[in-house]
């Protein structure tokens, strides 16, 4: 288990406490002890200067001739040096007992090998402080030599039991552990008040850091102790501060960039040096069809199918600073994109960043620009070349001709007139495109709009063995439009729907309202238009089946107008169709509002 910083600090202080009595107690002890052995062999000394001033009877010395009474004295004399609680012992030379104050000398053993009777022969004194085997007790010896006239000298050893420093020691002991305990207890409690205090401290820091952490900002109070503590304390509220501004600036300039990017119709992403994924906006993953924004370090390859895509990054990546190039999603609807692969060179990184460019309107407008010029050429070409060919003809003597002269210039006058429709319908398509149409805007009834449009298509349907039906919603909202422009719109629906359903079909115009608007729906049963179709037939000269369309004699510029005249009337225009199941043209009109259309006009 961890321990925290107050009893880490409680426990060094304890530690450090222990390590500091331990050794004061030791050396105090020791220092007592000599102090005592100094005092004990003093006395000792003293007393040795007393036997050697009073020594016994020179008679009694000698160990080879022991009288009874020359005994008797040495005893005398022993017991007389003892008196003052010492032991006495008198060794001859050899190492033999001669008298002993507390034990029979005959029973105690050679003492020539005693480290005190060795220094006293050799040195005339010695001492020594060890265990008796004699008494069994620890003593103070102390040892003089002592000459004997006409004899060898003899050692006088005198001895102080250490029972009593033994005592004095152990009550000293108790004492100093006493005290020692009782510092300790004293010393420990400040101690722990103290590192209680510092830790409590260190732990507000701690919590601040961890609050700092997880983003929240607000300043810690501080000590006011003007310590260390009290300093970093301010110090870190001055960082975190620091931190919360370079914090919400990155913040702000994050939000603001991801705002930019995710709001950015163009895909933008970012390639690291391992063709890897680090960024991508929502507009990278629509282009690529993609149904979530893939997660950052995703391979490139495993997102990107376009290999032109791929090839341009790479190049970057090996050291090209920009690589252009166009790559081609979808396969029934395509959109084209205008792919910039720059380089991205940072202190520790490199990569690249992608940024894809929805060009397919351009494309689109290139397409059909090029086609609109193909097919003004080919529409003109054809009644030009029928006109120049029949008036050569006659000029060249068919003039003269009566049974073909006519014919001549029936179709002569058929071509200058589809010259002329043409030509109509390219001026309107100008004026038009430069928003110089001119509108009537008034209150327009659905029924009676519909019934005079179906009135001018009912001979010419009977005529094709066509069936026309009308299917309105009841009650219906007047609209605001100008009559003979929507009629225009509806009548070139009908004519298409006659045009292009075989005999015997049907044709059902049908309307209804909301809110806002109303829907009106021409439906047939013809041959239908292909789905890849669907979405150019409102194109200039776009034709499905050209052969048939030539054949029925149309411009090809009708649905075009049509879409124009209805978006001009604020409305939109659109086609459902299955080949073989018919077509379904719907176009809508606004609701007249009194408050806000009235009779006006519009361009």
């Amino acid at each position: 288990m961890r321990l925290n910083l107050f009893w880490k600090l409680g426990f060094a202080f304890f530690a450090l406490l222990i390590a500091v009595l331990l050794p004061v107690d030791f050396y105090a002890e020791r220092a007592l002890r000599r102090n005592y052995d100094r005092a004990g062999f003093d006395q000792l000394a003293a007393i040795a200067r007393i036997a050697l001033a009073d020594p016994p009877p020179a008679s009694s010395l000698a160990a080879a001739s022991f009288a009874s009474a020359d005994r008797a004295a040495l005893r005398d004399w022993v017991a007389k040096m003892s008196a003052s609680n010492v032991r006495v012992t008198v060794i001859a030379s050899d190492g033999q007992v001669l008298a002993d104050s507390q034990s029979d000398p005959r029973t105690m053993e050679n003492h020539a090998g005693r480290p005190e009777i060795r220094d006293a022969f050799a040195k005339g004194e010695g001492q020594s402080s060890r265990h008796s085997v004699t008494v069994d007790s620890n003593l103070l010896y102390y040892a003089v030599r002592l000459s004997v006239a006409g004899g060898p000298p003899v050692v006088l050893r005198f001895a102080l039991p250490l029972q009593t420093v033994d005592q004095e020691l152990w009550e000293f002991r108790r004492r100093l552990w006493l005290a020692s305990v009782v510092m300790l207890f004293v010393t420990g409690f400040v101690s722990l008040l103290i590192s209680r205090t510092f830790s409590s401290r260190v732990e507000r820091l701690e919590m601040f850091s961890r609050r700092v952490a997880e983003g929240d900002f607000s300043p810690i109070e501080a000590d006011r102790s003007g310590d260390a503590l009290d300093s970093l304390a301010v110090s870190l509220n001055q960082t975190a501060a620091q931190l919360d501004r370079t914090i919400r600036t990155l913040t702000e300039e994050r939000n603001l960039s991801s705002a930019i990017l995710g709001s950015m119709v163009e895909g933008v992403a970012v390639v690291n040096a391992s063709e890897r994924l680090l960024f991508c906006n929502a507009g990278f993953a629509e282009i690529l069809g993609l149904d979530v924004p893939p997660q950052s370090g995703r391979a490139l390859v495993e997102v990107v199918r376009q290999t032109e895509l791929i090839e341009a990054v790479r190049d970057v990546l090996k050291g090209e600073p920009r690589v252009e190039t166009e790559i081609v999603t979808g396969t029934l609807r395509q959109r084209f994109f205008a792919a910039t692969v720059a380089s991205v060179r940072a202190a520790e990184t490199s990569g690249a960043v992608i940024v894809l460019h929805d060009i397919t309107e351009l494309r689109k407008l290139e397409r059909v620009r090029r086609d609109f010029v193909a097919n003004v050429s080919h529409e003109f070409k054809t009644p030009l070349t029928a006109i120049q060919g029949f008036a050569e003809t006659l000029l060249a003597g068919a003039l003269d001709d009566p049974q073909n002269r006519l014919r001549f210039l029936e179709i002569i006058l058929e071509h200058s007139r589809r010259l002329a429709r043409l030509t109509d319908d390219l001026l309107k398509l100008s004026k038009m495109d430069a928003d110089r149409l001119e509108l009537e805007i008034r209150r327009l009834s659905v029924s009676q709009f519909v019934e005079s449009c179906i009135e001018t298509t009912q001979r010419p349907a009977a005529e094709k063995n066509l069936r026309i039906s009308v299917n309105l919603q009841q009650p219906m909202p007047d609209i605001a439009a100008d009559r003979r422009r929507l009629a225009e719109v509806l009548q070139n629906l009908l004519d298409n729907a006659m045009q292009y359903t075989p005999a015997g079909g049907q044709i059902t115009v049908s309307a209804s309202a909301d809110d806002s608007e109303v829907t009106f729906t021409v439906s047939d049963t013809g041959i239908g238009i292909p789905r890849a179709d669907q979405s150019r037939i409102f194109e200039r000269f776009y034709r499905v089946d050209v052969a048939r369309s030539r054949e029925v004699g149309g411009t090809g510029l009708g649905l075009s107008i049509s879409k124009h005249l209805v978006e001009v009337h604020g409305g939109r225009i659109w086609v459902e169709s299955e080949v073989g199941q018919g077509s379904r043209f719907h176009f809508t009109v606004p609701i007249f509002d009194p408050e806000r259309n009235g009779v006006r006009s519009a361009r």
